[in-house]
């Protein structure tokens, strides 16, 4: 099989990939760029291509799909810490 080919690849992990990519090109990431990392986020969460029977029943690490996505400035985690102690100490928890 040569490198990119995914015929191995089930429909449903073909489906995960595409849906990932989509989502990166929504975040401005070029379209290359997000095809090649939503590949590379089916391939840690499903452990590669299903079809050929090797690596069948292996489980799916679904935490690829969670990592990412930290916006928050080091300001506003401060403020909300700052907050929630504020809270805490209000109500007699902390």
């Amino acid at each position: 099989m040569a490198r990119g080919d995914k015929s191995a690849y089930t429909d449903k992990q073909k489906r995960q990939a595409h849906d990932i990519e989509r989502g990166y090109e929504k975040r401005g990431v070029s379209k290359k760029e997000a095809e090649r990392r939503a590949w590379a986020t089916e391939n840690a969460v499903s452990h590669g291509g299903k079809k050929s029977g090797s690596g069948r029943g292996k489980s799916e690490n679904h935490s690829p799909m969670r990592k990412g996505g930290h916006s928050e400035s080091r300001a506003e985690r401060s403020r909300a810490a700052k907050k929630g102690w504020e809270t805490r100490r209000r109500n007699g928890n902390g």
